[in-house]
């Protein structure tokens, strides 16, 4: 195909790099004489709902993070117009509608979040998560956004794999349905494409794209007009988004949201739930390099604590009472100790601080606490969530 080749000549190659890391913990100070502790109120903050799910395996965004500049630990609305706009220029140069380009934004926002990734499950990559190790194209490739847009719409030469214009009668066909014969997820996920209608919508008209532009090809045909994309007026909850949990969130690299849960009466610190994130967010503005490999002693700290009792992060999640562990709940309220396999004998442990973001050493400077997604820990870590237990420290000083 000669416009698909033209196409492809000219992709430009967009991508960031990620950085492994892993999050070890030294020893902490030894027991001190217990405090004075005073009981901590129930915390009641209102969950979180979000406009775009986010991609099993890769970042979820929330709207109230994609403002135009690039907040801390946030992507900006800036780089999401960008690809937007490569998106629909493929689209159109290939002749197909304005309904293809808004497709082409769902699938990405659900795959991406609509950001040029150098990472995902196994070895997805780049803003429609395509892997290398089924035929799309190699890694350099893949991470040219014009070169994914092209063969999300176009396809391999051979038609394997296929893309949306492989599909028969494709622009008369339902967003599930073409979902299935291009990108092939899990049928459990289907519908979280479907749910991104609102927000390509928004940011296609930021982009000043025209979703109503009519396609060369549907002229020819006389096809008489696609059918409603999808119906996402309203924000997803987390159990709307992910059905298949249970509400606990998902797979590694979903987002976060603030559950809704107050601490068992035998939980006391010298700080309450807030004032422990209103030290830790004060200790990532001002705070000192003093933290390198001290998470658990750092979470200890935020309640005022001078030790946290135990040795490493995961032995004191593993040491917790059986109905204070939530187990893959991504849904913790904030205040809350989250806890993450390093493959290391430490772990690691940081306060959540509601809206998915979370209070962490190590992540973005070595020693120094910073505030940042809670993803992460997974997608830059590449460390498993454990779970999310309440500030206990019955053995700290």
């Amino acid at each position: 195909m000669e416009a698909r080749d033209a196409l492809r000549a000219t992709a430009a190659v967009a991508g960031r790099a990620a950085t492994l890391k892993a999050c070890g913990i030294a020893a902490v100070l030894f027991v001190v004489g217990l405090l004075v502790l005073g009981l901590i109120g129930a915390t009641t903050i209102k969950p979180a709902a979000a406009d775009a799910c986010g991609g099993r395996g890769t970042p979820g965004t929330d709207l109230e993070d994609l403002e135009d500049g690039k907040p801390s630990g946030g992507p900006s609305r800036a780089e999401q117009k960008t690809n937007a706009k490569i998106i629909d220029k493929v689209a159109a140069s290939g002749g197909l509608s304005g309904r293809a380009t808004l497709i082409g934004l769902m699938v990405a926002l659900q795959e991406s979040s609509l950001l040029n990734l150098d990472h995902g499950h196994a070895d997805s990559i780049g803003l429609f998560q395509q892997r290398p190790s089924q035929g799309w194209g190699t890694r350099e490739q893949i991470m040219r956004p014009k070169y994914a847009a092209s063969m999300f719409y176009f396809g391999d030469d051979d038609g394997d794999p296929r893309g949306l214009t492989d599909v028969p009668q494709w622009e008369s066909k339902d967003v599930r349905t073409l979902v299935r014969e291009v990108q092939r997820p899990d049928a459990s996920t289907l519908d979280l494409y479907v749910v991104q209608e609102s927000l390509a919508r928004q940011i296609a008209d930021q982009a000043g794209i025209n979703l109503d532009r009519k396609g060369t090809a549907a002229a020819e045909t006389g096809n008489p007009g696609p059918p409603p994309v999808g119906n996402a007026d309203r924000p997803q909850s987390p159990e709307e988004c992910y059905p298949d949990t249970d509400g606990k969130g998902g797979a590694p690299g979903n987002p976060f949201y603030d559950g809704n849960s107050s601490w068992p009466a035998s939980v006391k610190n010298p700080r309450s739930a807030e004032d422990a994130i209103r030290w830790a967010r004060r200790e990532a503005e001002t705070g000192s390099k003093q933290w390198l490999r001290w998470c658990l002693r750092f979470v200890a700290a935020a309640y005022g604590r001078k030790s946290a009792g135990s040795r490493f992060a995961i032995g004191h999640y593993r040491s917790m009472p059986e109905q204070m562990k939530h187990d893959g709940d991504r849904n913790p309220p904030p205040g809350a100790l989250m806890y993450w396999d390093t493959g290391s004998e430490a772990g690691h442990v940081a306060l959540y601080l509601g809206n998915g973001k979370i209070a962490s050493n190590d992540i973005k400077r070595a020693g120094y606490i910073d505030v940042v997604e809670a993803t992460d820990i997974e997608t830059k870590w590449g460390s498993t969530y454990l779970g999310w237990a309440p500030p206990y420290f019955p053995r700290g000083g």
